[in-house]
């Protein structure tokens, strides 16, 4: 396994900076997502978790990108990053705080990442744009979001047993699926980001969950990240502590 130092995530000069901005940004960049290719197969190549810790008190993001081996589930390589948070808190626009520091992070990558998995949403979003399409969009990767909640949409209840799945409607249209990946635990929510199938992006969400609820490349990430801002907010402390205390 490969292991990176953290990477400095930098915010580019033209990132947006208000909600406006953000929004029309988002609009462009919707057109370019792309919902007609199945994606890569189960069990072939790479699949990569991503995910992001905040420390807002600070202004510190840190993002880990975690490649599995897509049969085994075994770490390939891990890449960290560590930047200033790039975008306020405004909901529906969370990618905009997180993507300068995941793109950080993927670019330490020495390894094709394969199919990149979002602690979040895809096309499941109030502007059908969550940070699975938007990072798939600048990437080109193929992407999917396994979210742990609905966000405001509606489902029914899927079978108790692992496997079975329900329509995640934003009225009659059919955003995502209500996946059930543990007999008789909560459902987690995938969703399409970029360039995968829904039935493709559950079928992964299966196979990365032969133990857990969440999948393990989400969970493996997420430790990851959490560590890395650990690190970073206690650097950050020793920095800003007055001499001789």
């Amino acid at each position: 396994m490969t292991t990176h130092a953290a990477a400095l995530a930098h915010i580019p000069a033209d990132w947006p900076t208000d909600e406006p901005t953000a929004r029309a940004v988002q609009d462009e960049l919707r057109a370019r997502v792309v919902l007609d290719e199945a994606g890569p197969r189960p069990i072939s190549g790479h699949v990569t978790g991503v995910d992001v810790a905040y420390d807002d008190e600070r202004d510190i993001v840190a993002a880990a990108v975690v490649v599995l081996d897509a049969a085994t589930l075994d770490v390939v390589e891990e890449a960290t990053a560590v930047g200033r948070v790039a975008f306020p808190y405004v909901p529906g626009l969370l990618a905009f705080r997180e993507i300068p520091a995941v793109l950080a992070a993927l670019g330490e990558l020495e390894t094709d990442p394969g199919l990149v998995v979002c602690d979040g949403y895809g096309i499941a979003h109030p502007r059908r744009f969550g940070l699975a399409s938007h990072l798939g969009v600048l990437t080109g990767l193929p992407t999917i979001g396994v979210a742990k909640n609905p966000f405001t949409f509606t489902y029914e209840a899927p079978g108790a047993p692992r496997g079975s799945a329900a329509p995640l409607l934003d009225a009659e249209d059919e955003i995502g699926r209500a996946l059930r990946t543990r007999e008789g635990v909560k459902p987690v929510f995938v969703s399409v980001g970029h360039r995968v199938s829904l039935d493709n992006a559950c079928a992964h969400t299966l196979r990365l969950t032969p133990r857990y609820r969440l999948p393990e490349s989400t969970r493996r990430a997420d430790a990851l990240c959490r560590e890395v801002l650990r690190e970073a907010t206690a650097t950050a402390a020793t920095a800003t502590r007055p001499p001789g205390t």
